[in-house]
Formats: structure tokens, sequence, C-alpha cells
């Protein structure tokens, strides 16, 4: 006599649901990446350019505000002292360079002086940011 044990089914992996989960994984990793801007500085008003562009290697932020005031990494200092504080901060990192943060409002004189101060600092690689432009 012959007994029917019946067809063994073989366990399968759904693929699709995976390929979902991967998906919206890669997904929020690049929206994450991107919405983590290099923008070290304070929040000023800065001036249009139709070709900006930020630099990712420049590690160290200088803002100058609408007030005259000037800050290394959030923190105020006086322009007298900014050669000197750079000077500091650019031996810890090898290729160091400055984002530099600078109101629309800002005198010339006055950033003409932050990049003197930032020269006599010893620093060469300088990157003026500036916002995007609208196009009408």
């Amino acid at each position: 006599m012959k007994v029917n044990i019946g067809e063994q089914r073989r366990a399968r992996i759904e693929i699709l649901p995976l390929i979902d989960i991967v998906f919206l994984l890669l997904v929020f990793f690049i929206y994450a990446m991107l919405s983590m801007a290099v923008h070290r500085g304070v929040s000023v008003s800065l001036p249009a350019s139709s070709s900006a562009r930020i630099e990712r290697e420049l590690l160290l932020s200088v803002t100058i505000e609408d007030s005259g005031e000037i800050l290394l990494d959030k923190n105020r200092i006086p322009l007298k002292d900014l050669a000197r504080l750079l000077k500091l901060r650019a031996r810890e990192q090898d290729t160091a360079g400055v984002l530099l943060f600078a109101d629309k409002r800002v005198s010339c004189q006055l950033l003409v002086k932050v990049l003197d101060q930032i020269r006599m600092a010893g620093l060469s690689r300088i990157s003026l940011q500036t916002a995007m432009e609208s196009q009408p």
C-alpha cells in the first residue's frame, strides 16, 4: 500500500518587499546626507550669485554679521585676534581653508580687513560663500 504524503513545498523568500525596504532605506540616507549642508557659520543674508557652489573641504568658518561683528565658528572675536586664532586652528588640519560668510550689507573695507587677517594667518584657501540667485 502506498502512502500519499503530499508534495512538500519549498520555502520561498519574497523578494519584492525586501526590495521596497532597501529602496526606502536608500532614499532615507540620501535625503539625510543632502540635508546636512556644510553651513558652519551664523545665519546671515548672503549675496546672490548665479554660479555659487559649496566647498566641502574647507573646515574653518568666519562670519561677518551686518553689525560688523566677526565670528570664528560661532564664537565672537575681535578683528585683531582673527589671524592669531586662525593660525592656531589651522595647525590642527593639513589642508585648512576658510569658509567666509559675509552679510551682503557689510562694507567692502571690513571685508578686505578680514581677508587680510586670513592671509596673515597663512591661509590661502578662502571660499567666499554666496546664496544661489533665483532665476526669473
